[in-house]
């Protein structure tokens, strides 16, 4: 059985931040609409663009606490720093770039991993199959993006859950030792947090809560710590280590029998009908 946060202890949301500073304040506009209450913790990574100073001014709610490193430590190892600086009994970390939509989106989180669940992390993106390679199935990714979702259900079951948000259980993620910080700087560690907590038998979900991802280009472009070819290699490490890592327990496909003989039908459908479309055009 997954702990579940008490009443009486805040849940903590964690922000590990690097300049942009407006996808920074975007975001906490969208959680001031937020009903669970909550602390807020940031880590700064070195920011340069006024973030420090914005987070230094900070009164009122939610309460803040707040870590600035001197350099770029890299997210993994922010994301450890934001887990030993909350208080909270849940944990969700969440990337600044970020907009909640649904006043009750912390408050689903939570509950997916409540009293009595088997749950033992949830997010707002994830993929109900991992191949082989480590690599997503596109058609088993469930989200509830503002412009389109792909889940009907209030949670759905996935394989993976995709870093933009991860909530999970203190206790859980003791557990299983934290974010493993041998993935680098970046890249892997939701996989493989995924596949930890999936492996002490408890379950990973996608909660049904609309929100904003702007994709804030933080992980390359200008001001970011590498160029896009690096990124690219990283990215390439990162994979095989879980690979490596988790190569017994790939492939992982939480869908049933039904669910999957539809998503392998759907493109041989699709093609069906473009075909049978194109030749109604000719005739």
């Amino acid at each position: 059985m997954t702990p579940a946060p008490r009443p009486d202890v805040p849940i903590s949301v964690v922000l590990v931040v690097h300049n942009r500073i407006e996808l920074t304040r975007a975001c906490l506009e969208s959680l001031r609409q937020t009903v669970r209450p909550f602390e807020l913790c940031v880590v700064d990574n070195g920011s340069s663009d006024g973030t420090s100073a914005f987070f230094r001014r900070w009164s009122g709610q939610p309460p803040l606490r707040y870590q600035r490193n001197p350099d770029n430590l890299g997210l993994i190892r922010a994301l450890n720093q934001g887990a030993a600086l909350a208080r909270g009994d849940g944990l969700c970390f969440l990337h600044n770039d970020t907009e909640m939509l649904d006043p009750d989106w912390l408050g689903r989180l939570a509950t997916a991993v409540g009293a009595g669940r088997t749950v033992g992390l949830a997010g707002l993106y994830g993929a109900r199959y991992v191949r082989r390679d480590g690599t997503l199935l596109g058609r088993s990714i469930v989200h509830c993006l503002a412009e389109g979702r792909t889940m009907g259900a209030a949670d759905v079951d996935v394989a993976f859950v995709d870093g933009v948000c991860l909530f999970v259980p203190r206790a859980v993620l003791a557990e299983v030792g934290g974010f493993d910080e041998s993935y680098g700087f970046l890249h892997g560690y939701d996989r493989d947090l995924s596949f930890a907590v999936r492996a002490t038998g408890r379950r990973c979900v996608v909660v049904g809560s609309r929100f904003i991802h702007r994709g804030g280009g933080t992980r390359v472009g200008p001001g970011a710590p590498f160029d896009a070819e690096t990124d690219l290699g990283q990215r390439r490490e990162a994979m095989a280590r879980f690979v490596r890592k988790w190569g017994h327990a790939l492939p992982a496909d939480v869908r049933g029998v039904g669910e999957r003989l539809t998503d392998r039908l759907r493109p041989l459908l699709a093609r069906a009908a473009h075909v049978g479309s194109w030749a109604r055009g000719r005739s």
